[in-house]
């Protein structure tokens, strides 16, 4: 059982609004979560088991008549219930009556957004941080944004270890497996049951069994720009069908779309988004990369690692009480950044990410080009890397170690 960072953002949550949303991909940990905050007051309906499901799917607004306060997992399987969840919370608006969990991004829906607006909380809940995973607080979104470009770590993971957390992902069941094989074979099932299951939930798939050709050749793409066209000629799909079943994985928070940085002041920018995985075991099972692979060939471990740290770096964010958003940063002459966070002020950081355990000046050329098209409101650019010791590149850059995200 890990302490979760969102837990006092669900407990907030209920004390001020009627109902609270937890969103995230399956096996993340919110039932565990919303069971743990409603405690022995609140009924918990799953819409996973099926005798609930049909009573829900039979009389919508009977089911919700019948709850006083409860947790409804897996909300996105009858959404029907929202609009009977919306005539209850109306008639009573006392706060902390529902804690909804939902498998899927429900703001995607119409009728979703729609049917709570200004009545609920919502809070995203992604796969184990490493700050969980170690029981520490993180502060590295506050060091990021305070200037200071030197902090020392509290904890490094340097070399082979650094590479077996990167492929063990964040998913708690997984991660109690001792095997790679065993973590493997969980996270190929985790996929299978996500295409057959959770994407009928959402959108109606008329190539379903194109899925998982399409997840294998994104997470050849993760980490790197995404042409729907390219990548759909690959499959025999068309450009709309391809960025519209992108979109479905986006929404089930198996991928994350990255758009490019803009801004008044920058020019000639490369328009194409991003791509990255949520979770790096779901994203090294597709790829059939282990730790013994990465010992002979540490090439795809650079691709995988970028995802890593954008994921924590959501992590990170969601259970902020900032707010946050993230893009690339890309030019035509190729000078790139690979991850640009922006917080409400309109304050910007760059970060590029290494797997080596060395950082020249020129890792900085993207960082440096960002600088000059963000101007007074570029706070720092770091270098993120296989090291245990932050070294300073002049005024407002840094190169720093990757274990920062958890210290």
């Amino acid at each position: 059982m890990y302490s979760r960072l969102a837990e006092q953002h669900v407990r907030s949550a209920l004390t001020n609004t009627r109902v609270a949303l937890l969103i995230g991909p399956r096996q993340a940990g919110k039932t565990t979560l919303a069971q743990i905050v409603a405690g022995p007051d609140m009924r918990y309906m799953s819409l996973d088991d099926p005798t609930v499901l049909s009573a829900a799917e039979t009389d919508p607004v009977g089911f919700v008549r019948s709850l006083d306060k409860a947790v409804i997992d897996e909300i996105q399987r009858v959404p029907e219930l929202l609009m009977a969840l919306k005539t209850s919370i109306d008639s009573d608006r006392r706060p902390g009556r529902f804690i909804l969990t939902g498998s899927a991004d429900l703001m995607t829906i119409p009728r979703v957004s729609e049917s709570l607006a200004g009545r609920m909380s919502m809070i995203r809940l992604l796969p184990l941080a490493q700050a969980e995973l170690r029981d520490r607080t993180p502060t590295f979104l506050d060091f990021a944004f305070s200037g200071d470009t030197i902090m020392d770590c509290e904890e490094t993971v340097l070399g082979d270890d650094l590479v077996e957390v990167v492929l063990k992902g964040g998913h708690p069941e997984p991660l109690t497996r001792e095997s790679s094989v065993e973590r493997e074979l969980w996270h190929e099932d985790y996929i299978e049951a996500i295409i057959q299951r959770d994407v009928r939930d959402i959108a109606r798939i008329g190539l379903l069994n194109t899925l998982p050709s399409l997840l294998r050749a994104l997470a050849e793409f993760s980490g790197q720009l995404v042409n729907c066209s390219k990548l759909g000629s690959l499959l025999g799909m068309n450009h709309v069908t391809t960025r519209e079943y992108v979109t479905h994985l986006a929404n089930l928070f198996l991928v994350s779309i990255v758009e490019p940085w803009h801004g008044n002041a920058l020019k000639r920018l490369v328009k194409t988004p991003k791509l990255h995985f949520i979770d790096t075991g779901v994203l090294a099972t597709l790829r059939h990369v282990n730790t013994d692979r990465i010992r002979v060939d540490r090439t795809p471990f650079g691709a995988i690692l970028e995802s890593f740290v954008y994921s924590e770096l959501l992590k990170l964010a969601y259970a902020s009480t900032g707010r946050f958003r993230f893009y690339h940063f890309r030019d035509k002459d190729m000078n790139e950044v690979d991850v640009v966070v922006e917080d409400r002020l309109g304050r910007v950081v760059g970060i590029e990410i290494k797997a080596s355990s060395t950082v020249t000046n020129g890792d900085f050329a993207g960082l440096r080009r960002l600088k000059s098209d963000v101007g007074d409101r570029f706070i720092a650019g770091f270098v993120l890397y296989d090291h245990d010791r932050p070294v300073p590149f002049g005024e407002k850059f840094a190169a720093v170690p990757l274990s920062l995200l958890w210290s």
